[in-house]
């Protein structure tokens, strides 16, 4: 197990070198000048060459990269082209706001999305069923943005119930905080109840299929005992794939719910660099956001060991 995760490890240092290689050229490449939008319209070309010398701009491709890699190695993402702030307090500023928003979401879409592909499995072309479909389907097809200005219509404005948007920290209080992220909550929850609920369906009517199921049914236990301790013990690791897929994607993609509900989190911090150019502030997002990827998905792989007992690694 232990060569196994140093082996992991080392295999993500090549992916997130190919990804921070990417990261730079695209950025790099694209058309557009920082220096143009730092200086304002009013600039002169004497002015735009001062700020491309001063950026490191006029310098070659690859002698930006060995740069930007060395200062990397030391943990120093740079500062931001605009603001002039280091680039890693302007992140540790907005992980607040994204992390209790992808925990709050998480949590809520299994608490509820697990029992529902349960019930809609076990009751399989009843009403309950279909309802659950339909809830996937709508979860799926509906964009997180329009259901985002619908929950702000009914709850926030129509209703006075929650506040339109903002955020404050669990810090200042649970009923602030509870108050300012249940409506972006309940947006982003829509979507991975669709997901889980679904996947956990599929894999329990794979698993009610087979001979030991029927056995368990055959020696009389109730259907509580042999949906918990025997199907969905069984199907656990497609489940947890998913789960462990969708936190990872949540916090690399709240980017348009953040933008709705106008939180100050890493998805705004994002939109704003890209808009701005703001080469050092994008490159050390999305590199962080590929680290998380990275690290959910090596967990998810030592969590296989646990729950199927016949998965070992050499």
């Amino acid at each position: 197990m232990l060569r196994y995760i140093i082996g992991r490890i080392l295999a993500a240092i090549p992916v997130m070198g190919f990804v921070a290689l990417f990261v730079f050229l695209l950025l790099r490449l694209t058309p557009g000048d920082p220096a143009a939008i730092i200086a304002g319209d009013a600039a002169t070309p004497e002015q735009l060459e001062r700020i491309r010398e001063s950026l490191g701009l006029n310098d070659p491709l690859h002698v930006q990269f060995i740069t930007w890699i060395g200062n990397l190695l030391q943990g120093d993402f740079g500062k931001s082209v605009l603001s002039g702030k280091p680039v890693m307090e302007m992140i540790k500023g907005r992980l607040d706001p994204t992390i209790s928003l992808a925990l709050t979401t998480m949590f809520l879409s299994i608490v509820i999305a697990v029992p529902l592909g349960v019930v809609a499995a076990w009751k399989q072309g009843t009403l309950i069923d279909r309802f659950v479909m339909a809830i996937s389907v709508l979860g799926f097809s509906v964009p997180v943005f329009v259901i985002g200005y619908i929950l702000i219509s009914i709850f926030a404005l129509d209703l006075n119930l929650f506040p339109v948007q903002g955020f404050k920290s669990i810090s200042e209080g649970l009923g602030p905080f509870a108050a300012r992220i249940t409506l972006p909550t309940v947006t982003l929850t829509l979507l991975y109840i669709a997901l889980i609920a679904r996947i956990t369906r599929t894999s329990m009517l794979e698993i009610l299929g087979e001979d030991y199921v029927r056995t368990a049914h055959a020696k009389g236990l109730s259907d509580h005992r042999v949906l918990m301790r025997h199907a969905l013990r069984n199907c656990a690791v497609p489940i947890v794939t998913i789960i462990g897929i969708g936190f990872a994607l949540i916090v690399s993609g709240v980017v348009v719910t953040e933008t709705v509900f106008n939180l100050p989190g890493l998805g705004r911090l994002t939109v704003d660099a890209v808009l701005a150019r703001d080469y050092p502030v994008i490159q050390a997002v999305i590199l962080l956001a590929s680290l998380v990827y990275v690290v959910i998905n090596l967990l998810i792989d030592i969590a296989y060991v646990f729950l199927d007992p016949r998965i070992r690694y050499a």
